[in-house]
């Protein structure tokens, strides 16, 4: 390699771990208020039939709005917009964004119609178990909050197109903000209008619709200083318009396939004893914030930047985006898994065991996110390796390893949840999940066009692998027991849990460079 292409190659990872840092830190603010609003909700609200209602209610619109926002929309527009952008005229790229816009907010404008009029059959369909248990009450109140609620899938998946553009002209900030915006209006919402309702938690319900309208215009003034507020015009007619939708359509399953899956537990979960969903719900939110801060977060700043060079014709830095995409992911997923499995029941005290929250529910959240935390590698690598696919506009491939993984999820559903009930539903999502990385692994080695260097990964694995050993030793000594965190107050606990993380990631981070981790290779 020349000091040119060497130099090239520096400039290259520093502008991505620079993205990076910025998408991070957007998301680490997101997050950390999402954990805020959760320990409100769970003061307030519980594990309660209310709260299992809401949990379901926000559920569904949430899941169509990954598929359409973080899946397989974003996943299509993209690399679509990204050519124009390299090869078209700005002039045609508008005419692209204003018939996406347009084409898209038609058929999510009557999904929308469909789910508010269809509700109740909506609730049938993704939770029978309140019918089969006559849970009439809880079954009318969710009804009631999806009628709220899903009007927030087309408002945040309009969002995720301006997010899209917006992402893919390198303003990463503002897209990352924006979830911001729904956690200070469900916080606000539980807080100011419980007391004024006749069911004081249909007040989150209408802080998700209120979330809705404000997340999509704060993106509006981003887009207008580079001349791309949408103008929607229905366009299905159109060369790109008909591109993104036949990349999309089966792009549903092979960017989504987490989602259904979480869909699947919900129908499942609505069999059990109420608090389920709840607990489900509580330690998959814990689950999110690792899971957004590195591998979400790596597979946003990556997409633009492999379109680019699947356009340019740049197989040798294609893969090099791969493997650096890969390694990141590792270093940080590894330990914050380990965390997560070890300190389960400890995190579920520290943040929502106040209010109406149970010792017990501490206990069963704590297990389920046990089991969603051994899973955290396998999502993270998902998100990574999906984009190695996307970008070049092969959606097929995904498709067929995410219906693998599916059948796979639904069979060990079915096996486990006889056993360990709620847990057995996160243990098979986790399985499924490091499925569905292995064959998109295997897929784009069987294709060449990821490149491993097999000698410095296995050693780069050994050396994460060891610095998470001794970081496990570190909290096995030194972290107090379950029943500590149960008789201290809040505060006390949040103390001692940001102490724990602080002195984690310094004893993470020393054994990695005893270990000769060079971290400065980590910038490409």
């Amino acid at each position: 390699m020349t000091e040119t292409d060497r130099d090239s190659k520096r400039k290259s990872g520093g502008k991505l771990l620079r993205s990076g840092v910025v998408v991070s830190m957007m998301t680490l603010i997101s997050r950390v208020l999402g954990l805020a609003r959760d320990m409100v909700i769970a003061y307030f609200f519980g594990s309660a039939a209310g709260a299992d209602a809401f949990f379901l209610a926000f559920r569904i619109p949430n899941f169509f709005r990954r598929l359409f926002a973080e899946g397989a929309f974003s996943q299509a527009f993209v690399p679509v917009l990204s050519e124009y952008k390299a090869k078209r005229d700005h002039e045609e790229v508008k005419q692209l964004v204003d018939r996406t816009a347009g084409s898209l907010g038609l058929v999510l404008l009557m999904m929308t119609s469909f789910g508010v009029l269809g509700a109740e059959l909506v609730i049938s369909v993704f939770a029978p178990g309140y019918l089969y248990h006559g849970e009439g009450e809880k079954f009318v109140l969710a009804v009631d909050m999806l009628r709220l609620t899903f009007p927030y899938l087309f408002l945040i998946s309009m969002t995720a197109l301006s997010g899209a553009i917006l992402n893919t002209y390198g303003r990463f900030a503002a897209p990352a903000f924006t979830p911001v915006l729904l956690n200070v209006s469900l916080i606000a919402c539980a807080i100011l209008m419980r007391d004024q309702l006749d069911e004081p938690v249909m007040a989150l319900a209408w802080g998700v619709l209120v979330a809705g309208v404000a997340q999509l215009t704060f993106q509006v003034p981003f887009l207008a200083k580079i001349r791309l507020v949408p103008i929607p015009k229905v366009g299905f007619k159109d060369e790109g318009v008909r591109r993104v939708g036949t990349l999309m359509l089966p792009a549903i399953f092979g960017a989504s396939v987490s989602q259904i899956n979480l869909l699947v537990d919900t129908l499942l979960a609505s069999f059990l004893e109420t608090g389920s969903l709840s607990w489900l719900y509580y330690s998959d939110r814990l689950l999110e914030l690792p899971l957004a801060l590195f591998g979400i977060t790596v597979a946003t700043v990556i997409l633009p930047g492999l379109s680019r060079e699947h356009a340019e014709n740049s197989k040798e830095s294609f893969s090099r985006t791969l493997d650096w995409a890969l390694r990141i992911v590792l270093l940080f997923g590894l330990p914050a898994s380990v965390a997560l499995v070890f300190l389960s029941d400890r995190l579920i005290a520290t943040l929502f065991f106040q209010g109406e929250m149970t010792t017990r529910d501490v206990a069963m959240a704590g297990m389920s996110l046990g089991a969603y935390g051994a899973g955290l590698l396998g999502h993270m690598f998902v998100k990574v390796l999906a984009p190695g696919y996307f970008a070049r506009q092969d959606t097929k491939t995904p498709v067929r390893f995410g219906i693998i993984a599916m059948v796979t999820n639904m069979v060990l559903n079915l096996l486990l949840i006889l056993h360990f009930k709620h847990v057995g539903l996160a243990m098979a999502t986790s399985l499924s999940a490091f499925l569905n990385a292995a064959l998109l692994y295997w897929g784009l080695r069987r294709d060449d066009i990821l490149e491993v260097d097999t000698s410095g990964w296995l050693r780069f694995i050994t050396q994460v692998a060891g610095a998470s050993l001794v970081l496990l030793v570190g909290l096995f000594y030194f972290v107090p027991p379950i029943e500590w965190w149960l008789d201290n107050s809040f505060l006390t606990r949040l103390m001692w849990m940001l102490l724990i993380c602080v002195a984690g990631a310094v004893i993470y981070a020393a054994s990695l460079l005893m270990l000769g981790v060079n971290l400065r290779k980590l910038v490409r």
